[in-house]
């Protein structure tokens, strides 16, 4: 008799060693990316507050929205996969929404910036252009949830967008100015659980509706779960580089912050934003 591979043992096998490797790994990048005085602690201590602030509001935002599509029937789970549920979503699946918070955040952790905010890009056109997009992303999403094919990922445009909305509305030229942070913050830790995420699709862990996906896939994965991943790690590390500015800006300090994951704003030209690892 063959024991299927379990929720809790996807946790086990992707996300508890992944968690592990961040927080060794990070007590060498975190000598070097944060400075030793009190100041630096300070700043540190700043940073995980914004990541547990990140992590109660991604639970309250994702949970409604979770238990609605497994309702709908868009996923299930393989039986004997899961512990028990709580509403229509496994415990499991709880866990995956606080925990994965803390994986972007001890991998973006590593790299050290300046926290400053840059003065000099704050057109208002950035922040109505990202708004713009963010809801043409939302309109796209409202029409493909009147398809079954396309429910799923219309289901994940849609929720995704006022978050994306607020997010460039406040800060699109600071977010832009660290593009490269952003971008390798979020990159990694998507591309790393998509792969995880296809091997539990793989070993019935999760089933995904055929009546509500479209049926393309990025090596076996489907669009829908690495569009997912993708806008949910944008979420966090934009949220982290937002708070932790405007801690920054309201205490004053600016000139003298400690240097903080991805919080530099550099010209582009002269002073790259990501400044190594």
């Amino acid at each position: 008799m063959t024991v299927p591979f379990t929720y809790l043992q996807f946790h086990l096998a992707f996300l508890v060693p992944a968690v592990l490797f961040l927080i060794a790994t990070g007590f060498v990048s975190r000598s070097r990316a944060v400075d030793t005085d009190a100041e630096g602690l300070r700043g540190w201590r700043h940073y995980w507050a914004g990541v547990a602030i990140v992590t109660v509001v991604a639970l309250a935002y994702t949970t409604p929205w979770d238990n609605y599509l497994i309702a709908r029937g868009v996923w299930w789970y393989g039986d004997g996969r899961t512990v028990f549920h709580l509403w229509h979503a496994p415990l499991e699946e709880y866990l995956f929404i606080v925990v994965q918070p803390w994986l972007t955040a001890l991998w973006l952790a590593h790299f050290r910036a300046r926290a400053e905010w840059d003065r000099s890009r704050r057109p208002v056109a950035w922040r109505v252009g990202g708004f713009a997009l963010a809801a043409a992303l939302g309109v796209v999403g409202w029409r493909l949830l009147a398809t079954d094919g396309a429910f799923y990922l219309g289901a994940v445009l849609a929720w995704a967008a006022p978050v994306l909305a607020l997010q460039w509305l406040v800060g699109a030229p600071q977010l832009w100015a660290r593009r490269r942070t952003v971008a390798l913050g979020t990159l990694v830790p998507t591309l790393y659980l998509c792969v995880a995420d296809r091997i539990a699709i793989e070993y019935g862990i999760w089933v995904l509706s055929e009546r509500y996906t479209t049926g393309m896939t990025v090596a076996g994965l489907p669009v829908e779960e690495a569009t997912f991943f993708l806008v949910t790690n944008l979420f966090v590390v934009q949220g982290l580089v937002l708070y932790r500015l405007v801690t920054v800006r309201v205490a004053g300090r600016t000139a003298t912050e400690p240097r903080v994951v991805d919080a530099a704003a550099r010209a582009p030209e002269t002073d790259p934003d990501l400044d190594g690892r």
